[in-house]
């Protein structure tokens, strides 16, 4: 959050692109005050608009970042309420750390005429190529007016705006034709790189149709504030995080003494724990199907003591759907079993290990919460699980609840030291421990409580699903294509709608 007091984060920038797909004009009104970011530039006459203007967020795993976004148009009558005015598109991209800056001038020689009184008003277009295939646009000259051998004006921009500093990238510069009404004439187009750019006023860098020369001049870019670290973290894999809920069933649920009694006012600190963590990981599922286990309690018909079993009741099929299936199971589960002792971690721990073993390709990383609030009754059991599973895609949260001491579950944790079991150690540091109590707000504010406690047991998930797939040498699966909403024109790679021809393509000059 800042040197200021000493705490360092993980953090990654990401930089948003908005757009806009047919929509009748009408001026959004905010539904409540928020925090404003920024605001994009106005473009006329358009209900397609594609903003040049970015904006660059710093994304935190372990948070739940909300995101409002208002469109506001200018229309000389008043719009139908409740009518549909169509859907706002926002892509995202992890930024590279590149620093640098290009300040870059283009000409034309000999453009297209378009007009038909007149000549051409021509301005050009910047697209950088994302790692999906597609287009992004990053850059906009001014308009030159009346003339077929333009001079435009040298402009700087962030090299990581241009490529996000992949000098291979490619770039894809398109020339327009300006009309008032906002369906300007397509001249040409062509692509290079910023390595060729970067080469400055040559013969790489002449193209037709319209014969544009490049003067590229590096200039040092001064950054606003220092990124304390970076990391690329787990979407970037597009490897789905499998979930696994556990908790343990001590004291009578009836009895407002017992820590999973259900109060009519408010969650108890199970569900509290359970949500705060579970609704932000839940989005890094693909299904949002998540086994959910208890383990300390007597099931019914005859008793028998559990320390491994489902909370919907199902055991062929302990699965529920979403975090709001969880604890639809967990409080059904309260009514039907009865609460019973020892705490016992290495079953549920080698339950979920038995999943992750088999999965050695990195599709697939399972994260393991434990809620419990006794003393590990099986210490030696489940140190010796944790170390075996060390070498598994997985990780495991522990968060205890209630004033009990929680001595042996920091030892479990292997921040200071790591866990040993057998005289053999564990390959790297899985288990990530943490007292609720320590998160409470003395203000009674739950919300508050539930943040606090899901932005610590998240914040060392990146760095232990990252060392995993480093070790093992996995790299990221290929980009699955982008989303695109019912309506809207399919684009293939080269960013034009596949059911409209693309322009003449350009040709290298050499």
């Amino acid at each position: 959050q800042g040197i200021g007091n000493k705490e360092w984060r993980e953090v990654s920038p990401l930089q948003l692109e908005v757009s806009c797909m047919p929509f009748d004009p009408q001026l959004f009104h905010p539904l409540s005050r928020s925090l404003k970011f920024g605001r994009t530039e106005v473009i006329e006459n358009t209900l397609n608009p594609e903003f040049v203007r970015k904006f660059i967020l710093d994304y935190f795993f372990e948070e739940r970042q909300n995101l409002r976004f208002d469109l506001r148009m200018e229309k000389p009558m008043a719009g139908i309420p409740g009518k549909k005015c169509g859907n706002i598109i926002v892509k995202a991209e992890e930024m590279g750390n590149c620093r640098e800056s290009v300040m870059m001038q283009f000409c034309g020689n000999k453009l297209d005429k378009k007009d038909f009184f007149g000549k051409s008003d021509p301005f050009l277009v910047f697209y950088r190529s994302n790692e999906d295939g597609t287009f992004t646009i990053c850059h906009k000259t001014e308009v030159v007016k009346n003339t077929l051998n333009p001079v435009w004006q040298a402009f700087k921009i962030p090299v990581r705006a241009l490529c996000n500093g992949d000098y291979d990238r490619t770039i894809k510069i398109e020339c327009y034709d300006w009309e008032r009404d906002g369906s300007h004439d397509f001249i040409g187009e062509f692509t290079t790189s910023y390595r060729e750019l970067s080469r400055g006023q040559s013969q790489f860098n002449v193209y037709e149709v319209s014969v544009c020369v490049f003067t590229c001049v590096h200039v040092s870019s001064v950054p606003f504030y220092i990124w304390l670290c970076c990391s690329i973290i787990v979407p970037c894999y597009y490897c789905p995080i499998i979930y696994h809920y556990c908790t343990c069933f001590p004291g009578n649920p009836a009895q407002p003494t017992s820590l999973h009694y259900m109060s009519p006012y408010q969650m108890n600190a199970y569900a509290m724990a359970l949500k705060a963590v579970g609704e932000i990981i839940q989005d890094y599922d693909s299904d949002k199907m998540f086994p959910a286990l208890g383990f300390g309690a007597k099931l019914p018909p005859d008793g028998r003591v559990s320390h491994e079993f489902a909370l919907n009741g199902n055991p062929q099929n302990p699965y529920c759907a979403g975090i709001d299936g969880v604890m639809e199971a967990y409080y059904q589960s309260l009514k039907s079993v009865c609460l019973y002792g020892p705490t016992n971690f290495s079953p549920v721990i080698n339950h979920v290990a038995r999943y992750a073993a088999s999965v050695n390709d990195g599709s697939q990383y399972f994260v393991l919460l434990i809620i419990t609030d006794g003393v590990i009754s099986d210490m030696a059991q489940t140190k010796e699980s944790i170390v075996n599973a060390s070498c598994l895609p997985m990780s495991i949260i522990i968060v205890g609840v209630g004033p009990a001491e929680f001595d042996a579950m920091i030892e479990l944790d292997g921040d200071e030291v790591r866990i040993s079991s057998r005289g053999r150690y564990a390959e790297r540091d899985i288990v990530q421990f943490v007292p609720f109590r320590d998160y409470i707000d003395r203000t009674g504010n739950h919300i508050l409580s539930m943040a606090r406690l899901a932005k610590d047991v998240l914040a060392e998930i990146p760095d232990q699903f990252l060392s995993y797939m480093r070790t093992r040498g996995i790299k990221p699966l290929p980009t699955p294509p982008p989303y695109t909403p019912p309506g809207y024109p399919v684009q293939s790679p080269d960013g034009h709608p596949l059911n409209t021809p693309p322009g003449h393509p350009l040709q290298t000059q050499i």
